[in-house]
This record gives structure tokens, C-alpha cells and sequence, in this order.
């Protein structure tokens, strides 16, 4: 059997923005929207709780707050958006291999089918 990898797990919260960022720069109702889509709804990120985190993802060095992206479509009021960094690339990496080794595992007990 694999040896579980050793990292710090990232809160879910945290795992699905960056998810959400992995593959393009967003604003605010971008990544609700995203995280909301990707999980069938069972999460959900209402506007304090995700700049919230957002804050805590640009102070661990995970996140970037960028400029508008050129293309962009300007929105009423001032969209806030954001990049993952090679660190927050890194981290949401490592996450997805801890939870893949969980899968891993429940296949191995007959939980899951292949």
C-alpha cells in the first residue's frame, strides 16, 4: 500500500478556491460561482467568508491579487480579482494527492468501484 503523503491538509474552503484558480484568473463571484458548480452546491461561499479567506490565502503567499485581466468584461461596482501562485499551485497539489490516497484506500476496502 502507498504511504500516505505528509502534508498539512488545507481547509476545504481553501482546497476548492484554489481549485477554482488552478486553471484561470477570477473575481470574487467567479470563484463562488465555481466552487458552488463544482460541488453541486454543498458548498457555498457567501461574499464575507470568501474575501475572508481569500485575505488569509494572499497573506499565506497562495493567492495574488491582480489588476483586471486584459479582456475582461468590465462589471458594475469594482470586481476584485485574483491568481493562484506557484506556492498555492504546489499546495492545492499536495492536497489533491492526500485525498486521491484516500481514495486509494477506500477502493482497496471495496468501498469504491474502479
Amino acid at each position: 500500500m502507498p504511504k500516505a503523503p505528509r502534508v498539512v491538509s488545507l481547509p476545504p474552503h481553501w482546497f476548492q478556491i484554489l481549485l477554482a484558480l488552478a486553471d484561470r484568473d477570477l473575481h470574487g463571484l467567479g470563484v463562488m460561482n465555481d466552487v458552488l458548480e463544482r460541488t453541486g452546491g454543498q458548498m457555498r461561499l457567501w461574499p464575507g467568508m470568501l474575501y475572508r479567506n481569500l485575505a488569509r490565502l494572499v497573506d499565506e503567499g497562495l493567492v495574488a491579487e491582480i489588476d483586471r485581466p486584459r479582456g475582461a468584461e468590465p462589471r458594475g461596482g469594482q470586481p476584485r480579482y485574483f491568481r493562484i501562485t506557484p506556492a498555492g499551485r504546489r499546495a492545492c497539489a499536495a492536497e489533491a494527492r492526500r485525498l486521491a490516497f484516500f481514495v486509494h484506500v477506500a477502493r482497496q476496502k471495496n468501498l469504491l468501484k474502479t
